[in-house]
């Protein structure tokens, strides 16, 4: 499998297909490249959701620097992260500790600190899946915007369909379909799913 710059390549099949394989396996591939989003948000649930999302930037900073903005935000990151917080509706939850969060607004902040990180692309394991249909679109453009590349694993098809340019169906550990979205349906991908899931 290849994946070109440009590309918004959205993986689909049932759970336990692959997909999160696939994903960790580009990920260890790319890794200095890509921001990730996994299925499990890894928050320190100790920390402020703004702490959380400034991890995404750890490795721009001295130790010094990111230990006196665990103390004290500093007001160049606070103006960094406050455009993210407000597009994800988590501006009232900036300084709550994210383990006081749903989980829905916990996969906004790992979401938030992807967008922080940047790089040349972008891999998300299930990114809207605690989303309602209004805030995962909102997800999905952010991503979209912020990322050239994206290789996104999704339940949601009809979202998958929508937001990307590639379709990659997975089954039984081996990729099943790679086709360009545009002109598929959700019927053409019905055969990548159990008939009890359906």
């Amino acid at each position: 499998m290849s994946i070109q710059t440009g590309e918004r390549v959205a993986l689909v099949g049932e759970s336990g297909s692959g997909k999160s394989t696939l994903l960790h396996l580009l990920h260890e591939r790319y890794s200095n490249r890509v921001a990730l989003i996994p299925q499990d948000p890894g928050l320190v649930r100790s920390l402020s959701v703004f702490h959380n999302i400034f991890m995404g930037s750890l490795d721009r900073h001295s130790a010094v620097y990111n230990l006196l903005n665990l103390a004290w935000p500093r007001p160049a990151e606070l103006h960094r992260i406050q455009p993210l917080v407000e597009r994800l509706n988590l501006s009232d939850k900036l300084f709550e500790r994210a383990g006081e969060l749903s989980g829905g607004q916990q996969q906004r902040t790992a979401i938030c600190r992807a967008l922080l990180q940047g790089g040349d692309a972008v891999l998300a394991d299930e990114p809207v899946s605690a989303a309602d249909n209004h805030q995962s679109r909102v997800i999905l453009e952010a991503l979209t915007e912020s990322f050239e590349t994206s290789v996104l694993a999704m339940h949601d098809v009809d979202l998958a369909l929508e937001y990307s340019t590639r379709i990659v169906g997975i089954k039984d550990g081996i990729i099943a379909l790679d086709m360009p979205s545009e002109g598929l349906t959700q019927q053409n991908l019905d055969f990548l799913y159990k008939e009890t899931e359906r």
